[in-house]
């Protein structure tokens, strides 16, 4: 087994309490399985038909909860988020889609017909979007709705309003650190906003807006129009990424922002800044970017604006990570019998593809650092086999070892290619593992 993928699992689930040692050393093992074959079926992951039947088992056992298999990693995520100033806590709803499989518990998706069923993580990243782990998760499977048209259960956007609850209790843990909660348009609640304002707003909020509502103090005034009524503040440029099948390209976006007054929903107000970000001179044929921002910050300048928005763009991160968990670890292809079975499973593939997104950016924000530290010796070297390249004379960095592994996956690394993305990595892993797999048998076998 892959001594740095121990090292790092241990560390992650140090303090695992599943009421049984022996649960918790199934746990680790598995964990250690899935991360050395991020993209393999669990049959395929395990290596034999003993430790397949035992992580099915595993999986199956009532006893064992998908928060209890969490709880450590949270917990690891904590103490990487003391290391940093500011920390963004993104949120965001996706649908996991098991339509035509036997799994007893799921329900209807945003289609009536199709089953499966939601996954809503805080993801904790940096400003500099080094994704530091999850902070919280809730799954769940919805009602078919009545005859009434109504679907029974808790309203799913309250999971919005317990989301900043939630950040809230965190930020009371982490006084050195300021964590702000960032949404998209779903998280436009003034329920949530409310809640921030009566717990004295102990973690900034963020989210994209989606009502253009009437000004608390001029209800003849709408929000969008009265912050763009005034000169804006300036103008800002940044390079947006490439996304499915739209090319990366510069945007240049005037900036707008003013306090306003927004109404509570109890006949009180909640002070905010509304900021506007308007994309100018869009490539003919293209739409242009826009986004309209409510928060409880100031933005009284261009920079403070600025740096809004660059925390608004991080919370792309998330939808990376919903990438990795769906198209790299294939967790829609998962066949269990039951949804907590599935609850189980995803609860370790979601550390998983943390673990994938983690590498990527790293190697990109500290591609310096010694690939030892992430990397057996057998992992470099077999990145290098697989590439054709000898060892070199030097300890090879991170960046190094993981556009190696991406060049395997896919990554062409032509002069204009950039970094490598997600989807390389986690396609390269996979033939990584199995090298260094080979190289430990032989040294073993001659040892």
């Amino acid at each position: 087994m892959d001594k740095v993928a121990q090292r790092w699992t241990e560390e992650e689930f140090a303090g695992l309490a599943l009421g049984d040692a022996r649960l918790n050393k199934r746990a680790r093992t598995l964990m250690d399985t899935f991360a050395a074959k991020p993209t393999a079926s669990i049959p395929e992951a395990c290596d034999s038909w003993s430790e397949t039947c035992a992580a099915y088992r595993f999986l199956s056992n009532p006893e064992v909860t998908w928060e209890g298999i969490l709880t450590p990693h949270w917990a690891r995520t904590q103490e990487r988020m003391r290391a940093h100033a500011v920390v963004l806590c993104i949120q965001d709803t996706t649908e996991l889609d098991f339509n035509g499989q036997e799994i007893a518990g799921l329900g209807p998706l945003s289609y009536e017909a199709q089953r499966g069923m939601y996954l809503h993580p805080t993801y904790a990243v940096t400003p500099g979007r080094e994704p530091l782990g999850m902070l919280d998760a809730w799954m769940w499977a919805r009602e078919k709705r009545g005859k009434d048209g109504v679907r029974p259960g808790m309203k799913e956007s309250r999971r919005w309003v317990e989301g900043y609850e939630r950040i809230a209790e965190q930020a009371a843990q982490l006084p050195g650190t300021r964590l702000v909660y960032v949404g998209d348009r779903e998280a436009d609640m003034v329920e949530m906003m409310r809640v921030a304002r009566d717990l004295g707003t102990p973690a900034d909020w963020l989210v994209r807006a989606q009502h253009d509502r009437c000004l608390a103090d001029d209800e003849a005034t709408k929000l969008w129009a009265a912050t763009t009524g005034e000169a804006p503040l300036g103008e800002i440029r940044f390079t947006m990424g490439g996304r499915e099948k739209q090319a990366a390209r510069e945007v240049r976006q005037q900036l707008w922002a003013r306090p306003v007054l927004i109404g509570d929903g109890k006949k009180g107000h909640i002070e905010a800044t509304c900021i506007v970000a308007r994309e100018t001179d869009a490539p003919a044929g293209v739409k242009p970017v826009e986004w309209r921002l409510l928060t409880n910050r100031v933005a009284d300048t261009l920079e403070q604006a600025s740096e809004l928005i660059d925390w608004y763009r991080a919370r792309w991160e998330i939808e990376v990570y919903f990438n990795v968990l769906k198209n790299g670890c294939e967790v829609e292809k998962l066949q269990l019998a039951a949804i907590d079975r599935l609850e189980r499973a995803l609860a370790l593939f979601m550390v998983v593809a943390w673990r994938v997104a983690y590498l990527m950016r790293k190697g990109r924000n500290c591609p310096d650092l010694d690939a030892a530290l992430f990397f057996d010796p057998e992992e470099i070297r077999g990145a290098h086999l697989l590439n054709k390249l000898k060892m070199p004379a030097t300890p090879p960095t991170l960046n190094d070892v993981v556009r190696l592994i991406a060049k395997i996956g896919g990554f062409l690394a032509r002069a204009g290619d950039g970094e490598p993305g997600v989807k390389t990595i986690w396609k390269g892993l996979n033939q990584v593992h199995a090298s260094a797999e080979t190289l430990r048998a032989l040294r073993d076998g001659l040892g």
